[in-house]
């Protein structure tokens, strides 16, 4: 398994380092707010734990297998696709979520602001999705070939790095002003908050 260790690691490095897109993750806590934007505020909040738990469990999974010494190429691969499976799952759930609140009451561009982000997070699934077909169509039963295919992965992984700030960009222009404050008293928020933030992945 030699071959495949390095290049295993550096795809867990490009995971590892990427923070889940989780919403209002300073954990202010917000002055009272409008109704209508609270009642927003609420439909986000209440679904974000459960996908920022998955996405997170995925990243944590990626950079086990990659450094467990004794997988075999199967069993990498198997870790790998489901870790990226369910990331583009989860991602795919954060922009459906986003999409059926609507855009954000009474704040400036809401709607332009609430677009850009669904269309970032689809591309962000979708590319996903794609390194697990990725994953899946490797040769485990050739080792230098699939050490060769984890490396074609891993320098994919750098360009969804760049979708996946982008989507943090979109996210955080969405969670700003009037709009954070009330993201931040919703419990459900809250509650992510603390979760990344003792998982170290806070968005900052």
């Amino acid at each position: 398994m030699e071959g495949t260790k390095p290049v295993n690691k550096k795809l867990a490095a490009a995971l590892s380092g990427g923070a889940v897109l989780t919403l209002a993750l300073t954990g202010c806590s917000g002055d009272e707010g409008n109704k209508e934007l609270d009642a927003w505020a609420k439909k986000v909040c209440d679904a974000v734990p459960a996908q920022n738990a998955k996405i997170s469990a995925a990243y944590v999974a990626i950079t086990k297998a990659a450094k467990d010494t004794k997988s075999t190429p199967k069993e990498l691969q198997q870790a790998d696709s489901k870790a990226f499976q369910d990331l583009a799952d989860g991602y795919k759930a954060r922009a459906s979520l986003i999409s059926s609140a609507g855009a954000p009451p009474g704040v400036d561009n809401g709607a332009t602001i609430q677009k850009d982000v669904i269309t970032k997070l689809t591309a962000l699934s979708a590319a996903y999705a794609d390194l697990k077909k990725q994953v899946d169509g490797l040769d485990t039963k050739d080792q230098g070939k699939f050490a060769s295919g984890l490396k074609d992965v891993s320098a994919e992984m750098k360009q969804v790095e760049t979708q996946r700030q982008s989507a943090v960009k979109a996210l955080k222009k969405l969670e700003s002003g009037d709009t954070k404050k009330a993201l931040t008293s919703q419990e459900g928020c809250k509650q992510a908050a603390v979760a990344s933030a003792s998982a170290g992945t806070a968005t900052g």
